[in-house]
């Protein structure tokens, strides 16, 4: 199979697709792999570590749809890539569909095959989630961290306080990867840690493995109203697979925090799970709305390239690897966990969570 690699182009977005590694293995297997040029200069993998790993340079993002079968990318097609997407072509990538419907129209009169990072499922876990959920868990807390300084407009606390001054409350409104890993970074600074999920026995498991200065909570809007007013930082890291994720703050709700509060939603890429919540980026990645800052970037990993490149291939090409050997229909057949990958397919919106968001 022929396939591409375009660099991306998406605001402050380093991350490359495919590492010169993953290169290499698509080569052994036989495909034959195209790289746009400096596709991976911002992750650290030079043109020549490509080369040298078997992959052909394109000077161009059109040179590469042209002749890819895949397309293989970190990121969803922004607008100026529409019209380089072809009918029946496969695109591999984050999609996030839900929260985007122009993007989602736009897919479906390319007539093109969208096989999503986000929904492919296996065991109940999503494998290629995962990884990038990790890093942005972790990354939250950095970043909350960072903006309840004073001089970037917080309150002008430091999470793990110091001996006589009480460390920062930090609230995480969910359990699953990105919630654990938030919470684990931020009790690993020394803050007191509320972490809350509707899964009373996702809570019980939370509650064994967390360190001491880590409480659980069922997240309810009572429960969620009655923290607010005591917390100096919220981590949103609520995700319902493939759909829209829900307000659990609402704007009426900011007027209970305390100003210079910090609000990181990291469901943003769903939507976004706080109500005055919109996509921001690393350029610009805060806004302030009734005292209380907001960061919302979009693709929050991408500002550790490396680390996230690394770790995305990982999870991504033992998966890449089955769709080029057996051809995307095949290898959908054969693994339920890919089938659940496909949110798009000539023209047909397949993923029941995306329809419903749009009522398809």
């Amino acid at each position: 199979m022929k396939i591409g690699v375009p660099k991306e182009i998406k605001n402050n977005e380093s991350r490359v697709s495919l590492t010169p590694a993953g290169v290499k293995t698509m080569i052994l297997n036989g495909h034959t792999v195209f790289v746009e040029t400096h596709a991976g200069e911002n992750s650290g993998f030079s043109d020549d570590e490509y080369v040298g790993a078997g992959a052909q340079i394109l000077q161009t993002a059109k040179e590469v749809f042209d002749i890819a079968e895949m397309i293989m990318k970190v990121k969803e097609p922004i607008e100026v890539e529409y019209d380089l997407i072809r009918p029946n072509q496969l695109l591999f990538t984050y999609f996030h569909f839900a929260s985007n419907e122009v993007l989602t129209r736009a897919m479906i009169k390319t007539n093109a095959v969208c096989l999503a990072y986000e929904t492919v499922e296996i065991n109940n876990t999503l494998p290629l989630l995962i990884p990038m959920s990790e890093v942005a868990g972790r990354m939250s807390v950095q970043e909350g961290a960072k903006y309840l300084e004073k001089p970037k407009g917080g309150k002008g606390i430091l999470l793990g306080g110091v001996p006589g001054v009480k460390p920062a409350n930090v609230l995480v409104l969910g359990g699953g990867v990105v919630g654990t890993q938030a919470a684990l970074m931020a009790a690993g600074l020394g803050a007191h840690v509320t972490i809350a999920d509707i899964s009373l026995s996702r809570l019980r498991y939370l509650s064994e493995i967390m360190p001491a200065n880590v409480d659980t909570l069922m997240s309810t809007a009572y429960n969620i109203e009655k923290m607010l007013p005591l917390v100096d930082l919220v981590i949103g890291a609520v995700l319902i697979p493939g759909a829209k994720a829900p307000h659990l703050i609402t704007k009426e709700m900011l007027k209970l925090m305390q100003p210079g509060s910090v609000l990181v939603d990291v469901a943003i890429d769903q939507g976004g799970c706080f109500e005055t919540s919109k996509p921001t980026t690393h350029a610009q990645p805060v806004y302030t709305v009734d005292g209380i800052l907001h960061y919302c970037v979009a693709n929050i990993p991408g500002a550790v390239p490396f680390t996230s490149t690394l770790a995305l291939t990982n999870a991504t090409l033992p998966y890449a690897l089955k769709l080029a050997n057996l051809g995307w229909e095949k290898a959908c057949e054969e693994s339920e966990d890919l089938r659940k990958g496909l949110n798009i397919v000539n023209g047909k919106v397949v993923c029941k969570a995306v329809a419903d968001t749009f009522d398809f």
